[in-house]
């Protein structure tokens, strides 16, 4: 009998339900994708279940990450959020996100999108799903070439780590382990 076991988040009821119902399902919409973009950003240097437990105070003061609205922010909305405890107060983080919006609103200008960049560098589905941890990448070509293209756009603080971590949780690649309920169908 195979041992099941969760890729991460065993034993916290949000990790769990997070690992279980949305990581690595596919997400779309441009203010979908700028909150992973911004919260992997966020995460960089800590642990996500830190993150996931700040994700509704990040939802309400980045205005449920539509980006229009973070577009417009300017210095007194940077103050605002850095004096925020509920989130990660972190300038260059904050700064990026709002720099995203921006550049997603631009994008929106030049008759594109967000969800259609992202998207298209989504790799061909794997033949087998990795045994542990160690055998998976940090980064990929296709995360390679998806931070280039985006940093081309315009978007900062989105190296290939933070794309393949991105990748990842918006479903572009299923990177549950072999042995992981998710990928068993259980």
């Amino acid at each position: 009998m195979t041992t099941t076991q969760r890729c991460f988040g065993d034993g916290d009821p949000l990790y769990e339900a997070y690992h279980d119902d949305e990581w690595g399902k596919p997400v779309h919409g441009d203010a979908a994708l700028l909150e992973r973009i911004a919260l992997e950003g966020f995460q960089s240097g800590l642990s996500w279940l830190t993150v996931l437990r700040k994700r509704p105070a990040f939802r309400e003061v980045f205005a449920q990450f539509e980006p229009e609205a973070i577009a417009a922010f300017g210095d007194d909305d940077v103050a605002r959020l850095m004096g925020d405890a509920r989130i990660i107060r972190n300038r260059a983080k904050i700064e990026a996100t709002i720099n995203n919006a921006r550049a997603t609103v631009a994008l929106h200008d030049a008759g594109e999108s967000l969800d259609e960049v992202f998207w298209s560098f989504a790799p061909e589905p794997r033949d087998q799903r990795w045994a542990s941890y160690a055998e998976m990448p940090a980064t990929t070509p296709e995360s390679v070439a998806m931070s280039k293209e985006l940093k081309r756009r315009g978007f900062r603080f989105i190296g290939p780590t933070t794309a393949y971590a991105a990748m990842q949780a918006c479903g572009l690649v299923d990177d549950h382990l072999a042995t992981c309920p998710v990928a068993l169908g259980r």
